[in-house]
């Protein structure tokens, strides 16, 4: 991008940005590249966001010895300087933060206070991620469940069959011997006797008479 910064006159700033950055993983690296040939030792760096710039998302500021940055509670931001550009990185981000991005870089010392004049920006557009219900995963695989459910199922199947075939069987011997006794002879009524067998021989006591 630098070959679209041309030469400025001194203490003038130009930025560059691209002017598209699709965000798919939730996290963004924005590339502010910048042209700046005046005297300014102390600089500061700073990401908004929207149209009119009002959000300002992260915060950078450096000189010859020391880097700081600031970041806003709304975003996970980082920001980074190299030579002749900062770089703004940003993680954890939503579909609802998909806007359009402006650096901004200042002179805070020596005066003159110096910025940029407003670049064309770079909409970041975050991709919404799908989310996926993750099922609790069962030890014991899908198809051996499958199968000893159905050997259960089989097996009591069986086991019912085979008790509704014994209890037909029971009931049918039950009535079958209810029967029986219900034909079995019963002793004549006029036999009190019950030491002498009807087939006996009476005596003839006449013999003895005489």
């Amino acid at each position: 991008i630098s070959h679209f910064l041309p030469s400025l006159p001194e203490n003038k700033i130009l930025v560059a940005q691209h002017p598209l950055l699709i965000v798919a993983n939730k996290t963004a690296t924005l590339v502010c590249n910048y042209t700046y040939n005046g005297t300014g030792k102390e600089f500061r760096a700073s990401l908004h966001k929207g149209t009119d710039s009002s959000v300002e998302v992260c915060v950078i500021s450096w000189n010859t010895t020391k880097m700081s940055s600031n970041l806003n509670k709304e975003f996970n931001c980082q920001g980074d300087h190299d030579k002749d550009k900062v770089i703004f990185n940003i993680w954890n981000m939503n579909a609802n933060q998909t806007d359009i991005y402006f650096c901004k870089i200042e002179v805070m010392y020596p005066p003159p206070y110096v910025y940029n004049e407003k670049s064309n920006g770079t909409v970041i557009h975050v991709k919404e991620t799908p989310i996926q219900i993750q099922e609790p995963q069962s030890a014991i695989p899908l198809w051996i469940l499958a199968t000893v459910t159905g050997i259960l199922a089989l097996y009591s199947m069986l086991i019912t069959a085979v008790f509704i075939n014994y209890w037909q069987r029971s009931k049918k011997s039950i009535y079958h011997q209810s029967d029986y006794m219900n034909m079995t002879p019963r002793h004549p009524p006029y036999q009190k006797n019950k030491g002498y067998p009807s087939y006996a021989p009476t005596r003839d006591y006449t013999a003895y008479r005489s």
